[in-house]
C-alpha cells in the first residue's frame, strides 16, 4: 500500500508494568492539536493525582514539527527526554504518551529511569493499536450489470473500500482507492469491461488504516 503520510497512535491506549517496586502506567491517545495533548495531560494529571510523578512527551504535525517533554520532578533528562526520543525513533507523530510513576521505595539511578521510562513508551507503542494515514481517492465508477463481479474481484486486488452502490439501468459503485492504485485500477477495470465503464474521480480523502499487531513494526 501507499506510503504513510502519518503515523500515530489509532485512539487510546494504556499498559502498566512494575519493576523495583515502581509502577509505570502509560497513557497513549491520538492527537492533531497541541491544545488536545495539553487537555489530555491534565487528564492524566487529574486521573492520578496521587502519582508521584505524571511524566510527558507528545510530537504532533507532519515530520513531527511540534515536540515537547517534561520530567515533572524526575531528574533532568530521565524521563521525558527519553520517551519523546522513542517516539520519534518510531516514526510515531500526532500522539501524546502520559507515563505515570508510583514509587515504589528502590532508587534507580539515572541511567535506570531512563531505562525504565523509555521501556515504558516502547510497551506502549507495541499494545496500541497504529494507523498510517493515507491519500485515498474518492472515484465513482458505473457500468452494467454483468460487470459487477469483475468489481469486487478487482477491488481486494486494489485495496478498494466499496464506500456506496445503487442500482437503476445501471450500476454505479462508490469507492475509496489508494492514490497510487487508482490509475492502475482504472486501466484493469476498463480493459475487463471492454472500455464500458465510466469512471471519475471526484474527490480525496486522508484515512486510517489500521495495522495488524503482528506488523506493529516501529
Amino acid at each position: 500500500m501507499a506510503t504513510s503520510c502519518i503515523t500515530s497512535v489509532y485512539g487510546q491506549a494504556e499498559t502498566e508494568y512494575i519493576i523495583k517496586k515502581s509502577r509505570f502506567i502509560t497513557s497513549l491517545q491520538e492527537v492533531c492539536r497541541e491544545d488536545d495533548a495539553r487537555s489530555f495531560i491534565e487528564k492524566m494529571r487529574k486521573q492520578y493525582w496521587d502519582a508521584n510523578h505524571n511524566c510527558y512527551a507528545y510530537q504532533i504535525g507532519t515530520a513531527g514539527l511540534i515536540q515537547k517533554s517534561n520530567d515533572d520532578g524526575e531528574p533532568s533528562g530521565t524521563a521525558g527526554r527519553p520517551m519523546l526520543d522513542v517516539l520519534k525513533k518510531s516514526g510515531i507523530t500526532n500522539t501524546v504518551v502520559v507515563v505515570t510513576r508510583y514509587f515504589g521505595g528502590i532508587k534507580f539511578g539515572a541511567s535506570g529511569l531512563i531505562r525504565a521510562y523509555s521501556h515504558a513508551v516502547s510497551q506502549g507503542l507495541a499494545t496500541a493499536d497504529i494507523a498510517d494515514y493515507l491519500p485515498y481517492d474518492i472515484v465513482s465508477a458505473s457500468f452494467g450489470y454483468p460487470y459487477v463481479s469483475i468489481l469486487e474481484r478487482l477491488a481486494p486486488d486494489f485495496h478498494i473500500r466499496i464506500a456506496d452502490r445503487s442500482f437503476s439501468d445501471t450500476v454505479t459503485f462508490l469507492l475509496k482507492i489508494p492514490a497510487e492504485q487508482t490509475e492502475s485500477f482504472q486501466t484493469a477495470f476498463t480493459n475487463s469491461t471492454n472500455g464500458k465503464a465510466l469512471i471519475h474521480i471526484t474527490g480525496t480523502e486522508t484515512i486510517p488504516v489500521i495495522r495488524t499487531k503482528k506488523n506493529n513494526k516501529m
